[in-house]
């Protein structure tokens, strides 16, 4: 094996990788609209395949569990197909995985994350759990580290939702999630309140992503690339499994 997949495991396969196992992957995305050029399922694949790459970049201390495929993504509810779940739904299942797991030997755990809506969550869910369960739960975005990558390819001053950069992520690592033929700008709505709350504001707050965009994305597609994204992905696992390393105390592999 070049990494640890429950999904792909039996239990004695299991019990023998728990010799070496110290932290548990949980993957965790969305299932919400990404404009017409990506599947709905996009964060969820995104988050999965990421995982599978930082498995093995972890192999033999980390295990990759099964994907959370939908996340908190009320602001994206007026697209149809959108699934959103309740902050609380969302802690509840992260609950379960992460008491099931430390039933088996399991402490340390880290929500590997490809869903902006989450984040706040993910907080709150890392404060609890790790209290309530006496266990350490940590939370990754999962490129939002590869800072050189992204500055250097990323020209849209608004960026985040199916654009250049994550449009690339998944030409990279997952091209079935793209239409090609229908890559577009997204169509961003001039006025509103919706720039007064974004991130990196004075006041943050809820608003409905038809408020920013009426076509769902942001960005510009069509400058996205197979290239572009194995720049920000290589580099986003690179950070992520040196900070996880010095994070378990262990020799990083030659």
């Amino acid at each position: 094996m070049s990494s640890y997949n429950l999904t792909k495991m039996t239990w004695e396969e299991v019990k023998e990788a728990l010799e070496t196992v110290e932290l548990a992957i949980i993957p965790v995305g969305a299932h919400e609209q990404h404009g017409p050029h990506m599947n709905e399922s996009c964060d969820a694949v995104l988050a999965e395949r990421m995982a599978e790459k930082l498995g093995e970049k972890m192999f033999p201390y980390a295990f990759i569990t099964p994907t959370v495929n939908m996340g908190v993504s009320p602001h994206h509810l007026n697209f149809p197909g959108t699934i959103s779940l309740q902050p609380e739904t969302l802690i509840a299942i992260l609950r379960d995985i992460v008491s099931s797991l430390k039933r088996h030997g399991i402490n340390k755990f880290l929500c590997l994350n490809s869903h902006g809506g989450n984040i706040s969550t993910l907080s709150t869910a890392s404060t609890i759990l790790s209290q309530e369960l006496e266990v350490e739960v940590y939370y990754a975005k999962t490129t939002a580290s590869a800072k050189e990558a992204i500055s250097t390819h990323v020209t849209s001053s608004l960026f985040g939702h199916s654009c250049e950069r994550e449009v690339s992520e998944a030409l990279y690592l997952a091209p079935e999630l793209v239409r090609i033929d229908k890559l577009t700008k997204g169509d961003i709505q001039e006025g509103g309140r919706w720039r007064s709350l974004r991130p990196g504001r004075a006041i943050q707050g809820f608003y409905r992503y038809e408020e920013m965009t009426q076509n769902g994305c942001i960005g510009n597609a069509t400058q996205a690339s197979r290239e572009i994204g194995e720049q920000i992905v290589e580099e986003a696992l690179g950070n992520l499994a040196r900070d996880l390393y010095d994070l378990l105390e262990l020799k990083v592999k030659s």
